[in-house]
């Protein structure tokens, strides 16, 4: 496993049961963006617990996520309550507020949407406790991180979502280059949540390295959905009905819920796998169709470990409450791109 390194701020301390690599902000020096929530910058003392509460808690990428994080707490010895908030924007708040309630010395959260982060920072700030999002950043003066200054986002563990995309997009060249398709009557259809900021980052990042790695001028459609299979499925099988002469397809997505049901959408559609090129972002969905020898048109996916991110969260945020350690501005773990040949190489077990 390759070594995670903050680019800036202090490092984690404490021996972590994987050793990773931390990426950082590039700005001149570490952003004070804990300042909303980040609690006094003083050590706590006496019992650490944390609540870890996580949008779409049922999701498989959140489930490994949980995991890893109930495993690294477990080896430090402190409490962690991790509680799924779904879809809602109301309940992101009164959990945060009950978290607050049960004297938790930190919160680590999932928003459900960008646009309730500011008022669950200001939560966080008021009760003078530590907050750390996982994933998706959240910034402090305005519901859209992507048009707000580094100095106002909250401390992030995850990935970086531009990079991600781009190893989409590079492999998804790759892969049409092999076909030998027209572009003319092929189509790229991109989907995600276009109200999710990582989400756009990631298809912004797809959708530029499409071009660097010698992709075609194809015609793209660009689909909201709501980052689930059905959805995706839904929208790509009403797609294809309004595209009747595009015999080839490409699929990107914000995650492998997108993918996914976009290559079955197409499948219910009648186009054939040899006809689709699709590239997940995740793995733990792409991987079930290559265990069961599916040929739909997955034909590749990027594995992201989301148990690390959830270790790597609970570390950062145990660091911070028992030694001090300010939160680097953003943290990230490895990704590794996979297909069905090399998949069970990268070590995850696929449920």
């Amino acid at each position: 496993m390759s070594m995670i390194r903050y680019r800036r701020g202090a490092a984690l301390t404490g021996a972590l049961a994987l050793a990773l690599t931390l990426g950082a902000c590039s700005s001149g020096k570490p952003a004070p963006a804990q300042g909303a929530g980040a609690g006094t910058g003083k050590k706590t003392d006496g019992p650490i617990s944390i609540a870890y509460l996580q949008k779409q808690g049922d999701q498989e990428y959140f489930v490994s996520e949980a995991a890893g994080a109930k495993k690294k707490a477990d080896e430090l010895g402190i409490k962690l309550t991790v509680v799924n908030l779904g879809n809602d924007a109301s309940k992101t708040i009164t959990e945060v507020k009950s978290a607050i309630a049960q004297k938790n010395s930190g919160i680590i959260i999932v928003v459900p949407e960008s646009a309730v982060g500011p008022q669950v920072a200001a939560e966080a700030k008021k009760a003078g406790i530590p907050l750390l999002t996982s994933d998706d950043q959240v910034c402090v003066s305005g519901p859209k991180p992507a048009g707000c200054g580094k100095a106002d986002l909250v401390a992030r563990v995850g990935f970086s979502g531009v990079q991600m995309g781009g190893e989409v997009g590079k492999r998804a060249a790759a892969e049409f280059a092999k076909t030998g398709w027209s572009p003319a009557d092929t189509r790229i259809v991109y989907a995600w949540k276009q109200d999710t900021t990582v989400c756009t980052d990631r298809i912004n990042g797809a959708k530029a390295a499409w071009k660097e790695a010698g992709g075609p001028e194809v015609q793209a459609i660009e689909l909201g959905t709501d980052n689930t299979p059905a959805g995706a499925q839904a929208k790509v099988e009403a797609t294809v009905t309004a595209n009747q002469g595009v015999r080839h397809w490409v699929v990107m997505g914000c995650n492998d819920e997108n993918v996914s049901g976009g290559v079955k959408g197409l499948n219910n559609a009648g186009v054939k796998g040899a006809d689709i090129v699709g590239v997940g972002l995740g793995a733990y969905l792409a991987c079930k169709d290559w265990q069961a020898g599916a040929d739909n048109g997955m034909k590749a996916a990027l594995y992201i470990p989301g148990d690390e991110v959830g270790k790597l969260a609970v570390q950062a945020m145990y660091d911070r409450l028992k030694n001090g350690t300010e939160f680097a501005p953003e943290a990230f773990a490895p990704t590794r791109m996979v297909d069905a040949g090399t998949w069970r190489d990268a070590g995850f077990g696929c449920k």
